[in-house]
């Protein structure tokens, strides 16, 4: 009896290190853009904010095939909570579409753990166009687009990106037809705008606004249903043109499979990191609104985003290899 008890107690002691040792090793977090980028940074933010709850957690940039590559890096490792990534609307909604082939399922091979932030996009105009055309808001915008259709044009960064997207929505609910000017990225489309090679874009709000503020880009509207507390001021395209809604977000998740209780871990960490005043002060830096969620409501979105960006995508006419 005495060396049952013995050889149990050696059993428990064992398992109770390897429990340790699992709960001890680090989690790969997965960025699947360039170091320095807004995700880049909220994900340092981030993995700094929940070692306290988690451990240690690395940071790894695995950038490439507009994120598809680091998103598949995700989809393809073990469900043990070892390697979670950040998805985005790009990864999740827009890409199933845009590629011919993509190496992931954006919902079989997932398991959401929370969304992190939504970035809305905001309308800009180059300011010598809109004052010599007298636009100055939305209205007037659609009302010289039916008046002359073809004459206005607008950049994105490049095809089947969210601003490319966000145009198309726009040309199809207000009824008129503005050229699409694809650039090789945002930053060469903002340049375009402000050179006055372009007259629109349907930028991201975080990298338009300082020349918003500057006066150097007249801002109409935002592309989001409600107003940011970023600019206030500024009115949605939906005041407008009823229901457009259209927005840049990014999110937790971690492959098929993961266990519940793991996802609960996980979710409980970063939802309480996202609500702590600091995390929200620097997400306010990026003109990010935080927007913390269940598991099963961060599903829910994703597979109603998947759903909202197929129309929209085929409709473009876009497409990538």
């Amino acid at each position: 009896m005495q060396r049952r008890l013995l050889l149990a107690a050696a059993t428990l002691s064992l398992t109770a290190r390897i429990v340790r040792a699992q709960a001890a090793k680090p989690i790969r977090l997965i960025v699947p853009y360039p170091p320095g980028g807004p995700l880049d940074i909220t994900a340092r933010t981030l993995a700094e904010k929940v070692k306290d709850a988690l451990g240690t957690v690395l940071v790894e940039n695995r950038a490439g095939a507009g994120g598809n590559l680091g998103a598949d890096l995700v989809a393809k490792a073990a469900p043990d909570g070892t390697t979670i990534g950040i998805g985005a609307v790009a990864t999740h909604a827009i890409n199933p579409w845009l590629y011919a082939k993509l190496p992931y399922d954006p919902l079989a091979d997932f398991t959401p753990i929370t969304r992190i932030a939504q970035v809305p996009n905001v309308l800009v105009m180059n300011v010598d166009v809109a004052a010599k055309l007298g636009i100055t808001g939305v209205r007037e915008l659609i009302d010289y687009a039916k008046r002359n259709p073809g004459k206005l044009n607008y950049g994105s960064g490049g095809n089947g990106s969210a601003g490319h997207l966000a145009g198309e929505m726009f040309k199809t609910r207000a009824g008129v037809f503005m050229v699409h000017i694809p650039y090789a990225g945002g930053n060469p489309a903002q340049l375009a705008l402000l050179a006055g090679q372009v007259d629109l874009n349907f930028d991201n709000l975080a990298s338009a606004a300082a020349n918003i503020k500057a006066g150097k880009l007249r801002a109409l509207a935002l592309t989001t249903a409600k107003r940011s507390s970023a600019m206030p001021d500024l009115p949605p395209i939906a005041d407008v043109l009823a229901g457009f809604d259209i927005d840049t977000w990014f999110g937790l998740f971690g492959p098929a499979g993961l266990p519940a209780e793991t996802t609960r871990r996980l979710n409980r960490a970063f939802v309480d990191a996202l609500r702590s005043t600091d995390v929200r002060a620097r997400l306010a830096a990026l003109m990010a609104e935080p927007s913390p969620t269940t598991p099963e409501e961060f599903t829910a979105f994703v597979r109603a985003e998947l759903k909202k960006y197929e129309p929209l995508v085929k409709a473009s006419g876009a497409k990538a290899d």
